[in-house]
């Protein structure tokens, strides 16, 4: 060995460490886990070569635990053969993914906050919502809250609070498409 050289110049340090690789294992082997447990329009978006798209379907389509666990783990091998770039592009469509899911159940949760507000406050949050959805059917939506507190007074089943909800879900999906 030479003086400028050291120690940890050779090739074998320059490999990952032991620990990286377990780390990047276990990594493709949650991908290959979230990759089987999609819904077929999930797995439609997902760049896939056909025969990993058959193996992910395989491994869907095992019920038993321990066969189940044996079966990701070989859809998780055939992952580890992708290259880097293959990888990123799948986890990226499933970040796109998760992403869209969370502003999905998002707009849900304020759609259900305006329902109750509208049932609860009356005109007040009635001309809110009309000023922050300027298309929405005041008349209509003023219908809809009166036979919705008809409906809980009576104790009857929520017909008109459903239909208050969609009503609410197409005013917000107008504005933002």
């Amino acid at each position: 060995m030479h003086d400028s050289e050291s120690p940890h110049d050779s090739p074998s340090h320059d490999a990952p460490s032991r620990s990286q690789r377990r780390r990047e294992a276990l990594d493709v082997l949650q991908l290959a886990a979230t990759l089987a447990g999609l819904s077929p329009a999930q797995l439609a978006r997902v760049p896939l070569t056909e025969d990993l798209r058959a193996e992910v379907q395989r491994t869907r389509a095992v019920s038993a635990h321990i066969a189940r666990k044996r079966q990701t783990q070989y859809l998780a091998k055939q992952l580890r053969s992708l290259d880097e770039p293959a990888l990123a592009a799948i986890r990226g469509v499933l970040g796109e993914d998760r992403g869209h899911t969370q502003r999905e159940a998002a707009a849900l949760h304020r759609s259900e906050r305006w329902r109750e507000r509208l049932l609860d406050e009356g005109d007040g949050a009635l001309a809110d919502f009309i000023a922050e959805h300027p298309a929405a059917d005041r008349q209509q939506l003023r219908q809809l809250v009166r036979n919705a507190l008809r409906e809980r007074a009576a104790g009857n089943p929520p017909h008109a609070q459903r239909e208050l909800f969609r009503m609410i879900v197409r005013a917000a999906q107008a504005d933002a498409g």
